[in-house]
């Protein structure tokens, strides 16, 4: 099955001449790096050449890798069930460079590009309804990024005196602490405590 993915990579870099950056295979599963501005040309190709016929979109998201640039990558899953195949199809990508939507090959791709715009801050150029589909309206930041803090900004609750859903600054209920483990109530010690010296003279 490998030498077979390995060699559709082959044909796929060799039918799209530099588009493909790069060509691997792992768990059963072909992955093609593609150049941003060739990502609908080489979607087009493996959806409809005869030898590829990657009818199926199966998944769209993003991994953020915040200390590379570009930070992100746009990772499409493909499925083939002419030929029982799967693709994995990767672009990079930062928050102020769009990439190309799949929407008019793969309609499905629609609510996917949506998600990955709403937790990535991932823009798609051409999407026909490009707004956030899982957070509120008033929401800020995007919480999939690394740095999105794990309080998020704000929260939410409901005012009885003004009847309505309040946004507020979030307050951490608990300053932090500095655990002292040396302490007989957060963990062992390795000292006597007052009263047990005879009974840690018996145990010796």
């Amino acid at each position: 099955m490998d030498g077979a993915l390995q060699d559709l990579g082959k044909a796929i870099a060799a039918a799209l001449p530099g588009a493909i950056r790069s060509s691997t295979v792992a768990f059963g599963e072909l992955t093609l790096d593609v150049e941003p501005a060739r990502l609908i040309e080489t979607a087009r190709h493996l959806r409809d050449d005869p030898g590829c016929l990657f009818v199926s979109f199966i998944d769209l998201t993003a991994v953020d890798y915040p200390n590379r640039v570009p930070r992100f990558d746009v990772v499409t899953h493909l499925l083939s069930p002419r030929h029982n195949l799967r693709i994995r199809v990767k672009v990079a990508t930062d928050e102020d460079v769009p990439v190309a939507s799949l929407t008019s090959l793969y309609p499905a791709a629609d609510w996917f590009e949506r998600e990955a715009y709403d937790l990535f801050g991932i823009v798609f150029a051409g999407h026909p309804d490009l707004r956030r589909i899982l957070t509120d309206y008033g929401f800020e930041g995007h919480p999939l990024r690394k740095d999105f803090p794990m309080t998020g900004y704000v929260e939410v609750r409901y005012d009885d005196a003004q009847k309505r859903v309040v946004y507020e600054p979030v307050r951490l209920r608990q300053e932090f602490r500095t655990f002292d483990f040396l302490s007989p109530w957060e963990g062992p010690v390795d000292y006597v405590l007052p009263g047990d010296e005879k009974a840690s003279k018996d145990e010796g």
